[in-house]
């Protein structure tokens, strides 16, 4: 059996979102990047940026992780648009950084997950967008110890307005 080497992993709690066009769903870690836990799923539109910088701020995150939901072929299409907008507006609120990161397929394999652990499809709407986070969080968190680099890219300071 071969070992990998894995790299380093700056400690500190992370949000990670799942931004969708009605429900943004919400995970967090723990301060050694750990263990990634679901937290909420809010109305868009309805305080959620708000929130979300809340949450950042009470647990002293280091970042906020946004998922990029890009085609798979690599494109942006408009669900990446308006994550990357809603990111922009988030940078604005917050004085940590607020990276995108690639989460295709995050939706499908929190569904599958859910299915998996025995819950009714019917009821998979109230849960599927943190599941989702968490798999964006859990993904982001495995890259930085696989490369000892943040994941994604940076969301810069910009002019969109926040809502």
């Amino acid at each position: 059996m071969r070992w990998q080497r894995v790299a380093d992993i700056r400690p500190g709690a992370r949000v990670a979102v799942d931004v969708g066009a009605v429900r943004v769903g919400v995970a967090k870690c723990d301060s050694a990047a750990i263990l990634a836990t679901p937290v909420a799923t809010l109305r868009r539109y309805q305080g959620d940026q708000r929130r979300v910088a809340k949450l950042a701020r009470q647990i002293e995150a280091i970042e906020i992780i946004v998922g990029l939901p890009l085609n798979m072929d690599g494109s942006a299409g408009a669900a990446a648009q308006g994550a990357r907008k809603w990111a922009q507006q988030l940078q604005n609120r917050v004085d940590i950084p607020v990276r995108l990161v690639d989460e295709r397929l995050s939706t499908v394999s929190a569904h599958q997950q859910l299915r998996q652990s025995g819950r009714k499809e019917i009821d998979h709407k109230s849960v599927v967008d943190q599941a989702a986070a968490v798999i964006i969080l859990e993904s982001a968190l495995e890259f930085e110890r696989r490369s000892g680099r943040p994941p994604g890219e940076p969301v810069g300071k910009g002019n969109e307005s926040a809502e």
